[in-house]
């Protein structure tokens, strides 16, 4: 069976780019007095240069729980529109009309 929803490799690439930010905004914290400048991946070796890495485990769950998250918000903002219309179920026409503002949320 394949599975549907975000890959890992998707998942991996966006902690690498959080992670440097973070790398960039804790540099800019410590030294606020330093130009900006372009950090060489290669150099140095202290614990804030280093490259960061995810277990491919921690990668697939990961994965999981952003689609878990994405999904639980689209029914919770459906069941909001279906309750203000007096309905008691979400019906396909509530989740279509959350699709947009979700797609652009995330």
């Amino acid at each position: 069976m394949e599975e549907t929803g975000f890959h890992p490799d998707l998942i991996h690439a966006i902690f690498k780019l959080e992670w440097s930010r973070r790398s960039l905004e804790r540099e800019k914290n410590e030294n606020p007095d330093a130009m900006d400048c372009e950090v060489d991946a290669g150099a140095g070796t202290s614990k804030k240069s280093r490259p960061m890495s995810a277990n491919a485990n921690a990668l697939k769950l990961s994965s999981k729980l952003v689609n878990f998250s994405i999904c639980a918000e689209a029914v919770q903002r459906a069941a909001t529109i279906a309750e203000a219309e007096g309905i008691g179920r979400i019906e396909p026409t509530h989740l279509e009309r959350v699709l947009p503002q979700l797609l652009l949320d995330f």
